[in-house]
């Protein structure tokens, strides 16, 4: 089952530095029927003005993964930790018992990155924050493994979370094509952050997403595609 999500009527948040696609509940946008995917439960697609930004607040009981698409985002918070990160790299936050940071564009141009949070496999876990600066040439024509499960042991990812998860990412050019394959009792999110493809059939362009439950994935670009997935155990 593939159920394709259309960018246009998604969620919106429009805030005159901040412009955001929700694709689930999130702040303004508010549906019953759209809360989560499996563990999945937030993934804002955010586009920050330069000098602006999202001061100082808190979070807890939640693991989160901002993946920048374009711009800068700086991160800082009540760990100590204060970091840059550019296009494709990826950092990573456990709340766990609660951490209060910010992130702000302190470049000169829109900051565009994907916010990402999942449940974690328990509560009252230990904060703690972790990056990892890809170069983004790593991703071309494969599934680049971004982040995975702390307890799995099979997965090249470098980035832990405490949640039965693997992320990856890929940057496919014309010509080619490139497969996933979803194990039983597994689903996956897949996100189209640049670009357009034919995914099992299906036009995605720029900033539509599908749920794939109970298939594997082929994609057929039809221009460059950057694209993003989210594999997790079955709702």
């Amino acid at each position: 089952m593939i159920r394709h999500i259309d960018s246009k009527k998604m969620g919106r948040g429009s805030h005159g530095w901040l412009e955001s696609h929700f694709h689930f509940s999130f702040a303004e946008y508010l549906n019953p029927a759209n809360v989560q995917f499996g563990a999945l439960r937030v993934l804002n697609d955010d586009m920050v003005l330069p000098g602006t930004g999202f001061d100082t607040h808190s979070h807890a009981n939640m693991e989160i993964l901002s993946y920048v698409v374009d711009g800068e985002l700086t991160h800082a918070d009540s760990m100590g930790n204060k970091r840059t990160l550019t296009r494709g790299q990826v950092q990573y936050m456990s709340a766990g018992t609660g951490v209060s940071h910010s992130e702000h564009n302190f470049g000169d141009v829109p900051l565009r990155f994907l916010q990402i949070w999942i449940f974690p496999e328990a509560k009252g876990l230990k904060p703690n924050y972790g990056d990892f600066r890809f170069a983004f040439t790593d991703r071309e024509n494969l599934w680049l493994p971004l982040a995975t499960w702390v307890n799995n042991t099979r997965s090249s990812a470098p980035i832990k979370i405490h949640a039965d998860i693997n992320a990856y990412a890929a940057a496919l050019e014309p010509g080619q094509t490139l497969d996933f394959v979803v194990s039983p009792g597994r689903q996956a999110y897949f996100v189209m952050i640049e670009g357009r493809a034919t995914v099992n059939g299906i036009v995605t362009s720029m900033r539509d997403a599908l749920e794939i439950v109970g298939e594997n994935i082929l994609v057929k670009p039809e221009e460059s595609a950057h694209m993003l997935i989210i594999e997790m155990a079955e709702a």
